[in-house]
């Protein structure tokens, strides 16, 4: 590397200091040491604010040859302008740095034996460089010290709620029973938004946009122990890691009832196996969590001479299913209904029947539903043929509608 000196001091020569200029470029612009006898007056100052009028970043601001000067030659360059632009030393042979808008640049000489030289550079910040990090902080992001750090305050509610735009990052964690969480419309959230949601309560949580779809569904339920993470596109929902508390071995709840009411927690009613036992002394109601679910029941109580039974119920308004004592029977539970999904209970000593009426008998035919038996009225057993009353067998005998055709004859009897 050379340097120069003076020959009256022996100190090493820079070239005359230029401390600050303000450069538009139009063009490129080759720059000159600030020396004696320079031809130009477009010198190289220590200081330089630069603006391009090129939008695609064309033009260039060309140092001054390397090897006129001494290493350790500097300059502090900033783009006070709209447009990108580049720092190439003598005669554009190389790229120093390209300086984007509202940035700065330090740069400096490491070798200076050719005239393109060696450049180092030091990339400043833009604006300031020491910024507040709790004015930084938004959405998602939290102050610690001087830096940002992500976070998800956790809110629980129990009463249902309508997440927005403010709602980005958080997490919401539901403590109640069988409930909805509304989403703002996709179009409102925009591309990118997102909240983190856990089911933790006793019900089905069901989560509904209020237009868009979530996976592909108008909604989808979180049952308790669910959870996931719900992304907006900007038109449609979708969960990330929807973690579903599915239990893949049945597990069996022995429980004594005597009479009364009886509300299951959420561990008993984990088990989709449940036997009942016991002497019962009066009618037995059974509430269970309002969530979708399949349960199988076994009613091993004894229902004593008074054949007291067990009600099932969700306690939600809905359909109730009643299991006789020795019986056994499946139940589907949406939530707010248990139906029976039995058509013929294994097992059982007898099958009841809905009374039915002559319209739609209690026991018909899949194809022609208006022909089969029903009950009109106590101590009655009635046929229907295509909706037509056509006998009546009752404790005095039996009534036939119509006329008769015996083939084989009639014994007995007054006629």
């Amino acid at each position: 590397m050379t340097t120069f000196t003076s020959p009256f001091s022996g100190n090493v020569i820079q070239p005359t200091d230029v401390s600050y200029r303000s450069i538009s470029l139009t063009a490129d612009n080759q720059l000159t040491w600030p020396i004696n006898g320079s031809p130009t007056d477009d010198a190289a100052a220590r200081i330089m604010d630069v603006s391009s009028t090129s939008s695609t970043g064309a033009f260039s601001l060309l140092m001054p040859p390397a090897n006129q000067t001494s290493v350790g030659q500097d300059a502090l360059i900033r783009n006070t302008g709209s447009y990108s632009f580049t720092v190439k030393s003598y005669l554009g042979a190389s790229t120093i740095a390209t300086v984007a808008p509202s940035t700065t640049v330090y740069i400096y000489i490491t070798a200076n034996s050719t005239t393109s030289g060696t450049w180092g550079l030091i990339q400043f910040g833009v604006g300031s460089s020491n910024v507040d990090a709790a004015a930084l902080a938004g959405y998602g992001l939290k102050a610690i010290s001087s830096t940002l750090n992500t976070a998800h305050s956790v809110t629980t509610f129990s009463s249902a709620y309508t997440a927005v735009a403010a709602d980005r990052a958080s997490s919401y964690v539901w403590t109640g029973g069988a409930a909805v969480l509304g989403l703002t419309a996709a179009t409102t959230l925009g591309n990118d938004w997102f909240m983190l949601i856990r089911n933790g309560g006793t019900g089905t949580l069901t989560v509904t946009p209020a237009s868009g779809l979530i996976n592909g569904a108008a909604s989808i339920a979180l049952q308790p122990a669910d959870s996931c993470i719900i992304c907006c596109s900007g038109t449609a929902f979708f969960t990330v890691g929807l973690g579903q508390a599915a239990q893949f071995n049945f597990t069996q709840l022995t429980k004594a009832v005597v009479t009364g009411t009886y509300t299951l927690t959420s561990a008993e009613a984990s088990n989709v196996v449940q036997k009942y036992t016991g002497t019962l002394t009066g009618n037995v109601t059974v509430i269970l969590p309002p969530t979708i679910q399949v349960y199988y029941i076994t009613n091993q109580t004894n229902g004593t001479a008074s054949n007291f039974t067990i009600t099932f119920t969700t306690n939600s308004g809905g359909s109730v299913a009643t299991v006789p004592a020795g019986q056994q029977a499946t139940l589907v539970c949406d939530s707010v209904n248990l139906l029976n999904a039995n058509t013929v209970l294994a097992g059982a000593s007898s099958i009841s029947l809905t009374d039915g009426n002559v319209a739609v008998p209690a026991l018909n035919f899949s194809s022609e539903t208006s022909t089969g038996v029903y009950r009109a009225a106590s101590g009655e057993f009635n046929t229907a043929i295509l909706g037509v009353l056509r006998s009546t067998l009752s404790a005095s005998g039996l009534a036939i509608v119509g006329t008769g055709n015996f083939t084989g004859g009639v014994l007995g009897g007054t006629f």
